[in-house]
């Protein structure tokens, strides 16, 4: 699927990918309309899904992160979309994952501080639909973020 020019570019681009076409043609010793033909194949095969901005909430003032499990109704048709629909509304989620198993639902949240984080809780989290259990994790410590991969 991948040959050894897309492997070499995805390695650069995972390594710096504020980097341009132009920027990783320069370090490839390519012409950048080849790269840029690359680029985009890898996006039409669904390996490249996009390039975003990684923001530092902390840096904004946000300093309390929480992972939330959630273990829904199980016998309320519709309990499952109801919840996500209603969990994407809450601006401070920052991820939402689903699981098989004794978890249903995982969610990532963000607030200001304990006294926001309160409110959040009580007004928003706690409001959520067909909810049967929660658990509440506080975060503590990143010890790694890692989405590359050893390509």
């Amino acid at each position: 699927m991948l040959d050894d020019l897309d492997r070499r570019m995805l390695r650069l681009w995972q390594a710096e990918p504020e980097m341009g076409p132009a920027d990783l043609a320069a370090l490839l010793d390519l012409p950048a309309a080849r790269v840029t033909r690359r680029i985009e194949k890898l996006r039409e095969a669904g390996i490249v899904r996009g390039v975003r901005g990684v923001i530092d909430w902390a840096a904004l003032g946000y300093s309390v992160e929480v992972s939330l499990r959630f273990q829904l109704e199980k016998s309320v048709p519709g309990a499952f979309d109801a919840f996500l629909a209603a969990a994407r509304d809450v601006p401070e989620v920052t991820e939402i994952q689903t699981f098989l198993g004794r978890v249903d639902v995982r969610l990532v949240a963000i607030a200001r501080d304990l006294a926001h984080w309160q409110s959040l809780y009580r007004d928003r989290i706690l409001t959520l639909p067909h909810i049967a259990e929660i658990e509440a994790l506080m975060h503590v410590a990143t010890v790694k973020t890692d989405q590359s991969l050893p390509i």
